[in-house]
């Protein structure tokens, strides 16, 4: 170093030499001065920021921390380009997402109902109600600025009331992928007022927009499906505040009728390190279903009311057997049940869910696009073999689903409890050709009938050799 620079800079004449990699000066470039007297490289000083941050323009920085102007150092150009690859393939498989529907291509109940009827067997009346009212919601969310002649169509949310397993959820997500509107499904248990432990109400509204890929325009024509909507039923027995009960439909209110509500942008909770996005819920339908226990006897008790002896009179015992009780639901008894008139209110279509009876459990197992047992006879069809299900084995399944009371979610864990021999033992032998499923089997008094490929004799696989 010349005696100039020794006297200008002050300095003891020796080289700087970086504190993390130990280059020195003159090989890693000039040095950057920390306390202490720290020297680190501009490379060093990069790495440091790129391991602070991924997800900034130039190695996960904002530009005005990045040292280099945009320019990769040399040491580091490889595992760039491989990242870029690697972001370049993911944005070729993402596709756009669809955009609204416009009025002209509205599809009409009748069609909303023939989609719905290819997955969900049964429930007619519920699929009927749905239909109606959604094509009534995107015609007025569709034809709202089309004609200013002072008739405001109002909002139509739906509330579902039905047994658990009678479809209410897969109701909902075929209709959202049938009209290709952003959908978010939530659970009513979680929420609480404002202020206390758990989500906040506007953290539905925050799943929809990120089911909507944070564009604010898709989300304000989405639909919203809150499950177990008994759980926010007012507490009964309590001198404390009712903060995730009687606090949460009032907290709803606005939202259900529509509003301008701040959410938070990729977060369920606000906070300042979020940014906020604004949503108006105006035209965001809002579907609401819960299994309501015990609602039963609050139906059973105001159609008993009158209840007296004679030949005309209404037996007190005259309900216990009616398995679509629910059907009979008014909003008098939801109002018994714990819900508040203002949140009822807002939700002007009440209708229930018919009981998933043996002939219904039935037609699930066989007639949907997507039913339980295509799904396994497809996982076969991969090993080359063919499955085959008797009727009489088909009712058996229904008969002990029925059983369980858990309606059609109770069809997949009976058919997993009989089919895991069946899975484990066909990889073994790569002469089965197909598997038949006897009532027998079902009952735990034989077993499946198994032929051979290349042969018609039928072999019988023994509940011995399978478990072998």
């Amino acid at each position: 170093m010349s005696e100039d620079k020794k006297n200008k800079d002050g300095d003891s004449g020796y080289e700087d030499v970086c504190y993390l990699c130990r280059r020195p000066e003159s090989v890693a470039g000039k040095m950057i001065h920390i306390p202490n007297n720290i020297c680190i490289c501009n490379d060093c000083m990069q790495k440091t920021f790129n391991s602070m941050d991924k997800m900034g323009p130039m190695f996960g920085m904002p530009p005005y921390m990045d040292m280099f102007g945009g320019r990769m150092p040399e040491h580091m150009e490889i595992s760039k380009k491989q990242k870029l690859k690697k972001r370049g393939e993911k944005k070729k498989e993402k596709k756009e997402p669809e955009g609204i529907f416009d009025i002209a291509h509205l599809p009409a109940p009748h069609v909303i109902k023939g989609a719905l009827d290819e997955y969900v067997v049964g429930q007619d009346f519920a699929k009927k109600v749905i239909s109606v009212n959604v094509y009534n919601h995107y015609k007025r969310v569709l034809t709202d600025d089309l004609e200013d002649d002072g008739v405001e169509i109002e909002k139509s949310n739906m509330l579902m009331v039905g047994p658990t397993g009678s479809g209410k959820t897969y109701l909902v997500k075929t209709l959202a992928r049938m009209l290709h509107v952003p959908l978010a499904i939530t659970d009513a248990t979680s929420l609480t007022a404002a202020g206390y432990i758990g989500d906040d109400v506007e953290s539905v509204i925050s799943k929809l927009l990120a089911a909507a890929e944070n564009d604010v325009d898709r989300a304000e024509h989405g639909i919203v499906f809150i499950d177990e909507i008994d759980k926010i039923a007012k507490k009964r027995n309590t001198n404390s505040r009712d903060v995730s009960g009687e606090a949460v439909q009032q907290g709803m209110l606005k939202l259900l009728e529509g509003s301008e509500v701040e959410v938070p942008v990729g977060a369920t909770n606000k906070n300042a390190m979020v940014p906020m996005a604004t949503v108006n819920t105006k035209n965001i339908l809002f579907i609401c279903g819960g299994a309501f226990p015990e609602l039963e006897k609050v139906i059973k008790k105001r159609l008993t009311k009158q209840a007296g002896m004679g030949f005309n009179a209404t037996l007190s015992d005259e309900f216990d057997r009616e398995q679509n009780i629910l059907q009979k639901v008014t909003t008098e008894d939801l109002r018994e049940f714990g819900m508040i008139p203002e949140f009822l209110g807002r939700l002007p279509i009440v209708f229930a869910l018919e009981a998933m009876t043996e002939d219904m459990l039935v037609r699930v197992l066989k007639e949907p696009k997507n039913a339980i047992i295509k799904q396994y006879q497809k996982l076969l069809r991969v090993d080359e073999v063919d499955l085959i299900f008797d009727d009489e084995a088909l009712r058996a399944i229904a008969k002990r689903a029925v059983e369980k009371k858990t309606g059609a979610r109770a069809l997949r864990a009976i058919i997993e409890e009989f089919m895991l021999d069946i899975m484990y033992e066909i990889p073994k032998d790569d002469l089965i050709g197909r598997v038949t499923i006897t009532k027998d089997y079902i009952e735990k008094k034989g077993s499946p009938v198994i032929e051979m490929r290349g042969s018609g004799n039928a072999k019988l696989l023994s509940q011995q050799e399978a478990a072998e």
